[in-house]
């Protein structure tokens, strides 16, 4: 029986690729995309979350739910990286959406259609997340996982200690590390040990699978961003790790810790602090990934990109 998972994106280039895994997993259930705002706006995310699921016309069609425009989990300018619009400049045009509703409220309602069942994959900032809990905290007892790529074990990225997800919306992701919920957490040093590179890229076929086909538009963008901005001859497929812990939890190490996030400081904002401590001063409230078999993992991802049609 397929897993039903939520899938909480914010959609730009490495988002594109998880939501390709997803939709053609067999052991996927994809029940609702929600977009956050992150990499970029509230109104750009929705729009890249449409244009996205239109070009690979899954067999089975999940229900959309819109960004919220907040105050919090949008960075602004990181064209540089991911184009205009967060897909490698191709402004994709899109069909109207006719029923809106908000990603929160879409959350909500899939959960409670099968109450211990549904797992959350946050592929993003955790806005969408902390407003479901606001909106009804008892929803807390009925998420059946939650599956967070985000947060550091070291380093951050968008800062030293931050890693960009928790530095978008600390709140947000300090209320879902303190809620009552089965969550794993795919950390910023694990998801960055997969690199794609573009002789893996050519593997896929761009006239049979509707993957490739997408891929093509906007991957050459980012692997010329990669090497001018960092000078790597490859690129990071972080969300496409994170749904590799779901399907394969077999190739990961994990590890049961007490996280939490910093949601103030000038120089700690965002950091995720875990006790690693002998005897730590509080229980642990979720899994930690700590390491991958690198290879196999982007086998995974080669395969079902290979399928995706």
């Amino acid at each position: 029986m397929a897993k039903k998972v939520i899938l909480d994106v914010d959609p730009h280039v490495d988002a594109a690729v998880a939501l390709a895994l997803a939709l053609f997993d067999p052991e996927l259930e994809v029940v609702a995309v929600t977009a956050t705002a992150g990499c970029v706006a509230a109104s750009q995310a929705t729009k890249n979350i449409q244009a996205i699921i239109e070009q690979l016309d899954p067999p089975r069609l999940p229900r959309i739910g819109v960004a919220t425009e907040t105050d919090t989990g949008y960075l602004g300018d990181l064209h540089h990286l991911y184009g205009k619009d967060g897909l490698g400049g191709t402004e994709f045009a899109v069909s109207e959406l006719h029923h809106r509703h908000p990603a929160d409220k879409v959350i909500c309602e899939e959960i409670r259609k099968a109450p211990d069942e549904v797992a959350i994959v946050a592929l993003g900032p955790l806005t969408n997340l902390s407003l479901a809990l606001t909106r009804e905290p008892d929803l807390e007892s009925l998420i059946g996982e939650i599956y967070i790529r985000g947060g550091s074990l070291g380093s951050g990225d968008v800062t030293s200690a931050a890693e960009f997800n928790m530095y978008c919306n600390p709140t947000a992701a300090q209320r879902i590390f303190h809620s009552a919920t089965t969550k794993s957490l795919i950390p910023l040093d694990v998801t960055q040990q997969v690199v794609m590179t573009y002789d893996q890229l050519d593997e896929i076929s761009d006239t049979t699978t509707k993957s490739g086909k997408l891929l093509r538009k906007f991957l050459p963008f980012i692997f010329r961003a990669y090497r001018t901005v960092w000078g790597l001859e490859g690129i990071h497929l972080p969300s496409a790790v994170a749904l590799a812990v779901i399907s394969h939890p077999e190739l990961f190490a994990r590890k049961s810790l007490y996280g939490d996030v910093e949601s103030s400081g000038d120089l700690t904002l965002g950091a995720t602090i875990f006790d690693r401590r002998i005897r730590p001063d509080n229980q642990a409230n979720m899994e930690v990934i700590t390491d991958i078999d690198v290879v196999a993992t982007m086998d995974y991802i080669l395969r079902g990109l290979a399928k995706a049609s």
